[in-house]
């Protein structure tokens, strides 16, 4: 049960993410891309480095 409640909300995370990566019209496409790929792969840690490091620079 909490497994799922945890798995859940880091989809939620990470579509929000990529949400937020194709918002931004200085990336480049081929870029906004290849990030959402990679935060979906890694969910939560995709989601977390995204937060941290990679959001403020864009």
């Amino acid at each position: 049960m909490i497994a799922t409640i945890v798995w859940i909300a880091g989809v939620i995370a990470a579509v929000w993410c990529v949400l937020d990566i194709f918002k931004h019209n200085k990336l480049e496409p081929l870029f906004k891309v290849l990030l959402a790929i990679a935060v979906l792969a890694f969910s939560w840690v995709g989601f977390l480095v995204y937060y941290f490091l990679i959001r403020d620079k864009i």
